[in-house]
């Protein structure tokens, strides 16, 4: 292990910091904060994330981008610390992705037939508009 890897693995960030990278509020880390899905180190007043909590955040954000419950969330990070080099952690975030991404399918495909469906009655409204203001 290098000096480099050393260092970033003991780096830690302020609350602004990660809200500046994150482009998150510190209320939002501190909601997390009291979740238990973050663990920052206190410094009096003053938070301190470590490069796991970056980490942690990072894939808490990514989870709810993708539309996982943040219990779903908490479920697949209690899982990095069981011990069996990420294979249940990846095991279970691999079938609960499949899952969204066919939740994610399903609701794209029923907002295209709405769409759809509304171009049909935008079009057929714009013809009788049209056949009224000529007569």
């Amino acid at each position: 292990m290098s000096c480099d890897s050393v260092d970033l693995a003991h780096r830690t960030y302020a609350i602004g910091a990660l809200c500046a990278e994150f482009g998150v509020t510190p209320r939002t880390l501190r909601f997390y904060e009291a979740q238990g899905l973050l663990a920052p180190h206190r410094e009096g007043q003053t938070r301190r994330f470590s490069a796991r909590d970056r980490a942690r955040l990072l894939l808490i954000l990514r989870g709810k981008r993708f539309g996982f419950s943040l219990e779903e969330i908490r479920g697949l990070l209690d899982l990095y610390d069981i011990g069996d080099g990420g294979v249940r952690q990846l095991t279970e975030t691999l079938a609960a992705a499949r899952r969204h991404h066919a939740d994610l399918v399903a609701r794209r495909d029923d907002l295209a037939a709405a769409i759809g469906e509304l171009d049909e009655q935008i079009a057929e409204a714009e013809r009788l508009l049209a056949r009224k203001t000529r007569s």
